[in-house]
């Protein structure tokens, strides 16, 4: 596919920043650039009026296989959407709080949920109403997702699924309004099979409790969620077929919404790179460049390289997000055209995020050992941290969240090469 530029695409940039000028201010401009990675506490008030003004712009669902309009969304190619996110980055408007909906939930309906159920769900998202939290992991089924405990049984008074478990680092299931759910529906089942995907309100009180999880910089952005025989208010897919549905889910998460994920991480290196231009002065005749910039003359040659080597491995991840997002469109979004993609996305960029976070803190030296305000009894851990200081601890956790590294080789081992199984 080629992903080269045109007059529409020109068009549609001009647009986009015609738009978010218009519109990024107010309430909404107050969250400018806030809520990503390890902030997504940030201003959710705001954020969420942000996304019901997405909503009525028809920003929100611009990637969905349907025709453009049926809930209120435009319909963009591939380009365009890309172009959507470059200026969407280029105004640091807010991280979005209803990504989840938007970009995992929604395309998941689209490829295996009913059109009753499209109808009821897909409104809410397009008009940046209703937001969604995912619910997958587990303390005994995290990277192994197929270990799910979490169980659903059918009341025959009213049959209706009722959920009774336990989900961790759950993002953002303090403000969502509903959870996608994956939950043993037969109690014989082992691994994958007998499961089910539920879609499930999260204000069932005393059916459903959230539980922040606090983390190393301070911030609680995970959470543990408890069902208690919560009310599930439809089934994506067919029961005992949730296997499917999550796994082509986890195909869109680790693929296409990666590309707008990237973009967060070069305002990240871009932001790295200008504190070491600052510590090794202006540009000299021999100052080596960095991307497009010049750092001076008084470089570490040990970390310029290491900057160069990170910046080089961004684009060789924006150019494999952009082969999986044509990938993905061929195939209609049902499974990636090549199996080990999303694993391969996984441990792309969750390496080179983790690696970022150590440029961060090596290039201020010394000093990213201190905080940024004085040290005094009773002062919150978090406050003390800079921005380079809560990117090196977030980003510990990289490798680890939405399948660890080990487990995304052994898929490509197992599945894609086709070699012998780890014994288990």
């Amino acid at each position: 596919m080629d992903f080269a530029f045109g007059a529409a695409d020109d068009a549609l940039r001009a647009r986009a920043r015609a738009w978010l000028t218009g519109h990024l201010v107010g309430p909404c401009a107050r969250a400018a650039g806030l809520g990503g990675p390890g902030s997504e506490h940030e201003e959710v008030a705001a954020r969420r009026a942000w996304e019901r003004e997405l909503g009525r712009g028809g920003w929100i669902g611009q990637g969905w296989d349907l025709p453009a309009g049926r809930y209120g969304q435009q319909r963009l190619s591939l380009t365009g959407q890309v172009v959507w996110a470059e200026e969407y980055a280029a105004h640091r408007a807010p991280a979005r709080v209803g990504h989840i909906g938007e970009n995992l939930l929604a395309p998941t309906l689209v490829a295996y949920g009913t059109r009753e159920q499209q109808d009821r769900f897909l409104p809410g998202i397009a008009r940046g109403e209703e937001l969604w939290c995912q619910g997958y992991s587990e303390p005994g089924a995290g990277s192994d997702l197929a270990g799910v405990r979490t169980s659903a049984v059918r009341d025959p008074a009213d049959g209706l699924w009722r959920v009774t478990g336990q989900k961790t680092w759950t993002s953002l299931a303090r403000d969502a309004d509903w959870c996608f759910v994956l939950a043993r529906t037969d109690p014989a089942s082992r691994r994958r099979r007998g499961l089910s995907f539920l879609l499930v309100r999260m204000d069932q009180p005393g059916r459903v409790e959230v539980r922040p999880i606090r983390q190393m910089p301070g911030t609680a952005e995970f959470n543990e969620v408890w069902f208690d025989g919560a009310v599930a208010e439809a089934v994506v897919g067919g029961e005992g077929n949730g296997w499917a549905v999550a796994t082509g889910l986890l195909a869109l998460e680790r693929g296409v919404s990666t590309l707008v994920q990237q973009i967060g991480f070069a305002a990240e290196l871009d932001r790295v790179l200008a504190a070491y231009a600052a510590r090794t002065g202006p540009a000299g005749p021999a100052g080596p460049a960095v991307g497009g910039g010049a750092v001076g003359g008084g470089a570490d040659p040990v970390l310029h390289d290491r900057l160069v080597r990170q910046w080089a491995e961004l684009r060789t991840m924006r150019w494999h997000a952009l082969r999986t997002l044509a990938a993905a469109a061929s195939s209609s979004g049902r499974a990636p055209a090549d199996p080990g993609a999303p694993s391969v996305a996984k441990l792309l960029w969750g390496g080179w995020h983790r690696r970022l976070g150590e440029l961060a803190v090596a290039v201020r030296g010394a000093a990213a050992a201190a905080g940024t305000v004085p040290w005094a009894p009773g002062l919150p851990y978090e406050q003390g941290l800079g921005e380079d200081q809560r990117l090196f601890l977030f980003s510990r956790a990289d490798t680890i969240y939405g399948g660890s590294d080990e487990i995304q080789r052994n898929i490509i081992a197992e599945r894609v090469l086709g070699l012998p199984g780890e014994a288990r």
